[in-house]
């Protein structure tokens, strides 16, 4: 007891040394933007400013010159500062027990610093993250900590990183375990906390108590506004997929292209630069965009187009390999799309007077909420930076409405779809990749009961009597011809005297039989499993689709998923 007691003190030590760390990346990584924007543009009071008193070439010419520079560092030095980030972290955690290279946290705050002061249009959260991600998994690593104590590790530095970009805490928190980790062991959960608390702590001492949007007095004056904010979430649940879409275009665009790798980000750089000659708004991390929202500064017709441009300008640079998160430009493309539908309910219904600025902050929850599909985490983000309880109910309709959307109509989040275009699949808050490994034959029961396609009904009922699993493969001779189960039978039985002698295996099998290979892995499997709704899989060999050499059951497959995790979860040695 003495021993477990000392271990729970040093991990909550080392989650406290882990979020002052990932804080103070968060922090340099800050100062790292801005010392690339005020170095590449002209000055001025906001970025937005910069990149207007700039002479107009500066915008064609900087995007793709450091997306040049980027592009090299990551093709030749550091892949791993490829894309949002997020998805990488979460990589790490499923097929790669939490490790990442230590020198990730050096290079992708060099890289994605670089990109975002040269106009790049993403985000500096996801790279945060993986910052805070590295330190984590490195400190863990040099102490050669139990896998399982690397994750919690890896979950603390994501959380302080997070806690000390938006001075929020239980946005950190909620962060990790939402969208990183999916699950964790409730014990552990206070250790993420420390580290959150800690991040934003620190986070503070060097930058004060900075608002990260302009402050927004937000009231509800009316419940059937819900009404509108239920529009509002639904809209934003179609702009998050659509946005996800367009970024997968993208990706798959400039694959196709022959141009070469370390190239791509130049070229990104260069039609977001052509992009910017007409909405300089465009570039960098897009928060002046938020802030003219949130103080109603914006149009109906200039928050469409930005709307559009600013999806379209975010798809165009991490699609072409560059470093930068997703969450950012999420938040930017909610408050467009919650300007817009605040002005557009005030010109439908002119007596309402709504206030659009209310209705940017419920966007943003929206939006981010239905293109991380990560709900609580989305609002409790817009409840921190606002500090205002009457956003919570407003949010909540928003948030989930548009969660619901991108789950019943698309299905996954941004980072689970760029996880997926990696072979990484995410289920249930679990990667069924544990399962590429395991082979089906390794599994499969080569002792299963067969029927012939000729056998009689008295037969049929017999053998399901006797047997313990009512599944039957059906042969002709010796080739698969069809499958049948005690759910095929049960019409029948109702009328078993008359039918007795005239109906056969071959008129209640099913002929059109799902089947899995030896030689496939249990993912296949899973996948055959869950499309077609089945509880078990004959299996034939490579070479003759026709010959079944046994069944593979659903529930050994089950369990052997769980032995895997449960392997890889165990925790070991204490600290």
């Amino acid at each position: 007891m003495k021993r477990e007691r000392l271990s729970t003190i040093t991990l909550m030590l080392f989650s406290m040394v882990i979020g002052v760390l990932s804080a103070v990346g968060a922090v340099c990584f800050r100062a790292l933007i801005e010392l690339f924007g005020n170095l590449f543009w002209a000055p001025g009071v906001t970025f937005t400013h910069q990149v207007v008193a700039s002479p107009w070439w500066f915008r064609v010419v900087f995007p793709p010159s450091v997306g040049l520079m980027a592009g090299l560092l990551i093709v030749y030095v550091i892949p791993e500062a490829r894309g949002p980030g997020v998805p990488e972290v979460i990589l790490s955690v499923t097929n790669h027990q939490s490790r990442i290279r230590h020198r990730v946290t050096f290079f992708k705050t060099l890289v994605t610093s670089m990109l975002i002061g040269g106009g790049a249009s993403v985000g500096r959260e996801g790279p945060i993250i993986q910052i805070g991600a590295s330190i984590g998994s490195s400190m863990a690593q040099v102490f050669r900590l139990d896998p399982a104590i690397r994750r919690v590790c890896l979950a603390s530095g994501v959380a302080a990183g997070i806690a000390a970009t938006f001075n929020a805490p239980i946005t950190g928190t909620l962060f990790a375990v939402e969208i990183i980790l999916l699950d964790l062991e409730l014990s552990h959960i206070s250790n993420i906390v420390i580290a959150s608390v800690v991040g934003s702590v620190v986070s503070r001492i060097f930058l004060g108590e900075f608002p990260t949007f302009v402050a927004v007095d937000f009231v509800l004056y009316h419940f059937w506004e819900l009404g509108v904010y239920l529009a509002l979430g639904l809209a934003g649940g179609f702009v998050a997929i659509l946005f996800i879409r367009t970024v997968g275009l993208s990706e798959d665009l400039f694959m196709g292209t022959r141009i070469f790798e370390w190239l791509k980000p130049a070229v990104g750089g260069l039609l977001l630069g052509v992009s910017a000659l007409a909405f300089p708004q465009i570039l960098g991390i897009g928060y002046d965009t938020v802030n003219a929202a949130l103080t109603a500064s914006l149009g109906l017709g200039a928050a469409v187009a930005l709307l559009l441009v600013k999806m379209i300008a975010t798809a165009l640079c991490v699609g072409s390999g560059m470093s930068g998160g997703i969450f950012a430009p999420s938040l930017v493309l909610g408050a467009t799309l919650g300007t817009a539908v605040g002005l557009a309910a005030n010109q439908v219904f002119p007596g309402l007077d709504l206030n659009p600025a209310f209705y940017a902050l419920a966007g943003m929850g929206a939006v981010v909420a239905g293109t991380t599909l990560a709900p609580i985490t989305a609002i409790m983000t817009i409840f921190e930076l606002t500090n205002n309880e009457a956003v919570i109910l407003p949010l909540m309709v928003a948030c989930i409405s548009s969660v619901l959307v991108v789950r019943l109509l698309f299905g996954y989040s941004v980072y689970e779809m760029k996880l997926l275009r990696k072979g990484v699949n995410i289920v249930r808050g679990h990667d069924v990749g544990v399962l590429r490994h395991l082979v089906v034959k390794d599994f499969m029961d080569d002792d299963f009961e067969t029927l012939p396609e000729n056998a009689s009904l008295p037969h049929i009922v017999e053998r399901i009597c006797e047997s313990n699993y009512p599944h039957f493969v059906v042969l002709a001779g010796e080739r698969l011809a069809g499958f049948l189960s005690l759910r095929d039978v049960r019409g029948v039985l109702n009328d078993f005297e008359m039918l007795r002698e005239i109906v056969v295996a071959a008129d209640l099998m099913q002929r059109k039989v799902i089947t899995v290979s030896a030689a496939d892995n249990l993912e296949t499997a899973f996948y055959r499993f869950e499309t077609h709704h089945v509880s078990c899989l004959p299996v034939t060999p490579p070479d003759d689709p026709d010959r079944v050499v046994g069944i593979l059951r659903k529930d050994v497959l089950l369990n052997a998923y769980r032995e895997r995790v449960l392997k890889d979860r165990l925790l070991s040695v204490p600290l």
